[in-house]
């Protein structure tokens, strides 16, 4: 992300300036990046869901633009690392979004969006192997796809 750094003085009750605290603060560069990703990460969830299970629920729209927002990130933060590394943690961040996004809506609201209990090595039947293992298939190429949108993210609101 890219964010503006700025120097603001603390001041003591009595009013004098006692020390320098560094504010991070988001630029609209940054901002316009990430929720374009946002929405890529949204519509390509929903758009591979239909045609892997013919259907979708709208809290896996929101869930696909979530993770697509952490594994890009991620994937800027880990650029110099080998391609199976930053597959994994794509991984783990997707199988994680989708364990707690999966108890909210499936076992505490009882939505029943989806239910993995049938199959092998899966947890509370929100997240299984296999489906971790497609994860970090799918990310490879969103790691060449994060490259890719960072580049032109960059020409267009630098």
């Amino acid at each position: 992300m890219k964010w503006e750094e700025t120097t603001v003085a603390v001041k003591n009750p009595a009013g004098a300036a006692v020390k320098q605290e560094k504010k991070l603060k988001l630029n609209k560069a940054s901002v316009k990046e990430y929720s374009a990703v946002y929405v890529i990460g949204a519509l390509g969830y929903s758009i591979i869901e239909i045609i892997w299970r013919g259907n979708t629920h709208w809290t896996m729209t929101l869930t696909g633009g979530v993770c697509f927002v952490l594994v890009y990130f991620t994937n800027l933060r880990m650029r110099f690392k080998k391609l199976w590394e930053k597959c994994l943690f794509g991984s783990g961040i997707i199988t994680s979004v989708e364990f707690s996004v999966g108890c909210l809506v499936n076992l505490v609201l009882k939505w029943n969006v989806w239910d993995y209990s049938g199959m092998h090595f899966n947890i509370l039947g929100q997240v299984c192997l296999l489906y971790s293992g497609l994860w970090f298939l799918l990310c490879v190429p969103l790691c060449g796809l994060t490259s890719f949108l960072h580049g032109v993210f960059l020409k267009k609101f630098a």
